[in-house]
């Protein structure tokens, strides 16, 4: 029976080993494709943005978490719920603004950064910025136009990975004439 479990947490830590090498032969790809860190990062932005906007059904689905009442539960939910599913870790939400419409996830851990080590010539690259693309695009899915940056990177030499959210605007749905 044990025997099993232990598959189980091998086969889970293999796929995260495997998303995680294989995240970093696409950082690896986009370095070579183009000629300087902010275009990268703002191609992995861009994917992120692209992934955020197609895994905000899947999450939706699989978690029947229903709307969010205000900008604080949307971060409780990112962090506990959104993190743990996808990246099996849960961010601290902390350093809220006075306005309570910016709040900053601490990553303890990033399982993107796993066996990485920044080359001097990308001092600039935003390695992990597909993960603030995901957000604005799932968050924007469910009306919430948002920013997303890194203020802190362990790979920079930081003691944790900080992604700071800050709130826009609430997205109004724009209905078709007669569809309301």
């Amino acid at each position: 029976m044990s025997r099993q479990s232990n598959r189980s947490t091998d086969t889970k830590k293999m796929n995260s080993e495997l998303f995680t090498l294989t995240y970093g032969a696409l950082v690896t790809q986009l370095c070579k494709d183009y000629e300087n860190d902010e275009e990268v990062n703002k191609q992995l932005e861009k994917m992120g943005y692209n992934i955020g906007v197609r895994l905000i059904e899947d999450f939706l689905a699989r978690s029947s978490v229903g709307r969010c009442q205000d900008f604080r539960e949307t971060a409780d939910v990112i962090a506990k719920v959104a993190f743990k599913m996808y990246l099996g870790i849960t961010p601290s939400v902390t350093n809220w603004s006075p306005a309570g419409d910016e709040f900053s996830l601490i990553l303890e851990s990033n399982p993107l950064v796993d066996f990485v080590e920044l080359p001097d010539n990308h001092s600039t690259l935003i390695y992990s910025n597909l993960l603030c693309g995901v957000l604005r695009g799932a968050l924007e899915m469910v009306q919430m136009a948002v920013d997303v940056r890194f203020a802190q990177d362990t790979l920079r030499g930081d003691n944790v990975t900080e992604i700071r959210m800050k709130f826009i605007k609430r997205i109004e749905e724009n209905l078709p004439a007669g569809d309301e």
